[in-house]
């Protein structure tokens, strides 16, 4: 099991965390929001958190809020993330009313490592499910890879579409639809990708109200998904951020998967360390690697 710590860059630093907050810096801006796995008292004082910050989400109920802006701050701007020298990934990132902004700063590893992989397969193709606003996606499109991108909220796509243009990205297919629906059908199909990305939430619905729960459905999720795979080059990245939910069982998913086909596995936790020195634990993750 290996843990990944997700390194700062200009536009994104994590500076300080506890009492179920943290304090972060997106671009320009710092914002204070929920986490609740920040159990540990801060290093920095209350009073000194809200003379950095720019906003605050207050939250109103078990998903929601609103931003309280302490100081000057739009409720939109851009974003950038380094793939390599010369070469950026720009979101646009807004405050929403789920104290989200559009981005999950702990996918950068991903973001990297998608982009990496992509670059070097002529004409690879690349599935991204539970797809969010779409930073994997233009990471592998940036690449130059066939881009498939799934999110069951319309809204949510959109967001997804204007981050494309922001990049001039056009090798991305859109599809807004239940992603174990899609799933199934590919497989139907015999589709096969280079790259598929999954990040499901604990819960969700689909367009039509298909019902997603992580624990009940990853597993047949995931042996839908593995039917996917190229079986010569292929990169599979899974994500879950699910309090209590161990890195085991990430692992074990994959296991019998990449004994039979000779793909690499790689499981652990990723984390973001603070400039005060606490280690923000943001989720577990597995990983099927074939070259």
């Amino acid at each position: 099991m290996q843990t990944i710590a997700v390194d700062h860059w200009n536009d994104y630093a994590l500076l300080d965390t506890g009492n179920f907050k943290k304090l972060e810096k997106f671009g320009p801006y710092i914002l204070i929001r929920p986490e609740p796995q920040a159990l540990w008292v801060p290093a920095w004082s209350d009073k000194k958190w809200h003379s950095m910050a720019h906003v605050e989400f207050i939250q109103k109920g078990s998903n929601s809020g609103i931003w309280n802006k302490i100081q000057n701050v739009p409720d939109k701007w851009q974003f950038q993330f380094p793939l390599e020298e010369n070469k950026n990934l720009k979101l646009k990132l807004s405050l929403t009313g789920f104290k989200h902004v559009g981005v999950f700063p702990e996918q950068s590893v991903n973001w990297k490592d998608i982009y990496s992989f992509l670059k070097n397969i002529p004409e690879s193709t690349m599935l991204n499910l539970f797809a969010y606003t779409g930073a994997a996606s233009i990471a592998g499109a940036l690449a130059g890879s066939k881009v498939t991108h799934v999110d069951s909220v319309k809204q949510i796509v959109s967001w997804a579409n204007e981050n494309a243009r922001l990049n001039n990205i056009e090798n991305i297919r859109w599809i807004v639809e239940d992603a174990m629906t899609f799933v199934k059908r590919q497989v139907k199909k015999e589709t096969k990708y280079h790259c598929i990305v999954l990040d499901p939430p604990a819960y969700g619905h689909g367009p039509k109200g298909e019902r997603w729960q992580l624990e009940e459905l990853l597993y047949e999720m995931i042996e839908s998904v593995l039917k996917l795979l190229h079986p010569q080059k292929h990169l599979l990245i899974l994500n879950a951020y699910s309090l209590g939910l161990s890195a085991f069982v990430a692992k074990n998913l994959l296991y019998q998967y990449s004994q039979k086909n000779k793909s690499q596995l790689e499981f652990g936790e990723i984390y973001i360390p603070s400039t005060t020195g606490y280690d923000l634990p943001l989720g577990i993750y597995g990983k099927l690697r074939k070259v």
